[in-house]
């Protein structure tokens, strides 16, 4: 069993360590297998068609390793978190971009010379190549997916439409997989080769296959989660409570977060990520939203017993990366509802909450908050204004100031991104250990 909030763990290595020593072992281990892949499936018809090689299988692990980023596994994502894993991906992705088009550039250019005819010649020349011709089209869908997610672009397209394209991705891995078991050079040079492809890729796909879909559909079949409550905590904040059965056995934690669907508010791909604003208590999950988009403001118009979809629970944002005794719960806007569902743990330490907010009225859940904290012996602090209104709360000064013994404290931080990553500033300008930080900057992209 996992620790728990009252649990500090002390002399053992932290999880989230763990899961990257892991994640790197599995990273060496193939790299130097398909470097003597490489090395013993000899030479190619040029020096350049070698280098060409050597370059396809680097592509091919960082394919399969993409996919493992993204499987959503759960023993790596209670250690490392979905956030951590997802800029992963995107550079991997980038990385696997470059790697894609130095292995085609060198492929066409190799057998230019080997032909003595122009690189495009022999482009449409290699194009009527069926296996070549696979990996082209593996290479324009890996193309125009990078096009898409570069920040510029990315920030102008709707989620939907962004996650439409790069769900493009999958075909380009089909094709891959293809154009690879077509290939008759290194990757089919002998049995062992033939026996490591087929392992990595079969155990590649039935991680992401298992993680994304058998295990989010199994759990919805076996749970039957359905909407039990609405309940409207201001104009524009509401908490839905959700049932089901045998909750008892969802391994869910306070701090994680779900991604939601309800059928028949909208449209099956419109889903998000709510954290759960209460600890799980066997009998229901509960989320609290701010109406930001038509999704959430919906949701108070949400039947009771209708159904819900649930995925997850998601994120590392967990009491079993507690370090030390005391912690410091740092909370902006709706930031506070991984924070109060950890406040609802019993604490293993004293706790000091800094709560975020424009003003008091814009303080969700914050009489809840309030009651966990004095219940805890612990202490709130309510911080109002904006930005431009005085000196920031968390300055490094301002900070000390509210919290004198905060580089002996596990810090916790949840709220928009401007405040987090000022928070994080101000957290290594003070030396506070990286161990014993841990924010939350879950979504879907």
């Amino acid at each position: 069993m996992e620790a728990t909030y009252t649990q500090v763990r002390q002399g053992t290595i932290p999880p989230v360590v763990a899961a990257r020593r892991a994640l790197w072992t599995f990273v060496i281990v193939n790299l130097m297998i398909v470097e003597v892949l490489f090395l013993s499936a000899g030479t190619g018809q040029n020096g350049v068609l070698t280098v060409a090689k050597f370059f396809g299988l680097h592509a091919a692990v960082l394919m399969l390793f993409q996919l493992l980023l993204v499987a959503r596994l759960p023993w790596l994502d209670r250690r490392i978190g979905m956030d951590r894993l997802t800029v992963w991906h995107r550079w991997v992705g980038f990385t696997l971009l470059w790697t894609i088009l130095s292995h085609a550039v060198l492929v066409v250019l190799g057998f230019a010379r080997l032909s003595h005819t122009s690189m495009t010649k022999t482009f449409f020349s290699l194009a009527d190549v069926p296996a070549s011709l696979l990996g082209m089209c593996a290479a324009a869908v890996v193309v125009v997916v990078a096009v898409v997610s570069a920040r510029y672009v990315r920030q102008r397209l709707r989620y939907e439409v962004w996650h439409g394209l790069h769900l493009l991705l999958y075909v380009a891995l089909g094709l891959a997989l293809v154009h690879q078991l077509q290939e008759t050079t290194t990757f089919s040079s002998s049995a062992p080769a033939k026996i490591y492809w087929w392992a990595l890729w079969l155990f590649a796909f039935g991680a992401l296959v298992t993680g994304r879909f058998v295990m989010p559909v199994w759990r919805n079949v076996h749970h039957r989660f359905e909407v039990a409550a609405v309940v409207l905590e201001s104009d524009n904040v509401v908490s839905v409570h959700v049932t089901g059965r045998h909750l008892d056995r969802l391994p869910a934690r306070a701090g994680q977060f779900c991604i939601w669907r309800f059928p028949g508010h909208n449209h099956w791909w419109l889903a998000n990520p709510f954290s759960l604003s209460a600890a799980p208590d066997g009998r229901t999950l509960r989320l609290t939203a701010k109406a930001v988009g038509s999704t959430s403001a919906g949701l108070r118009h949400l039947p009771v017993g209708s159904r819900a979809f649930v995925e997850g629970p998601y994120g590392a944002f967990t009491s079993m990366h507690r370090t030390r005794s005391g912690a410091l719960l740092i909370a902006g806007g709706i930031g506070i509802t991984p924070i109060r569902a950890l406040l609802e743990e019993e604490s293993a330490g004293d706790v000091i909450v800094l709560y975020r907010v424009r003003s008091e009225s814009d303080a969700v859940l914050v009489d809840e908050v309030r009651d966990l904290v004095a219940d805890r012996g612990g202490r709130l602090h309510l911080l109002t204004g904006t930005r431009g209104e005085g000196a920031s709360p968390f300055e490094p000064d301002s900070l000390r100031a509210l919290v004198p013994d905060v580089t002996e404290r596990d810090v916790y931080v949840c709220g928009p991104p401007a405040m987090t990553s000022a928070v994080l500033s101000t957290l290594r300008r003070l030396e506070v250990p990286q161990r014993q930080v841990h924010a939350e900057r879950f979504g879907l992209a």
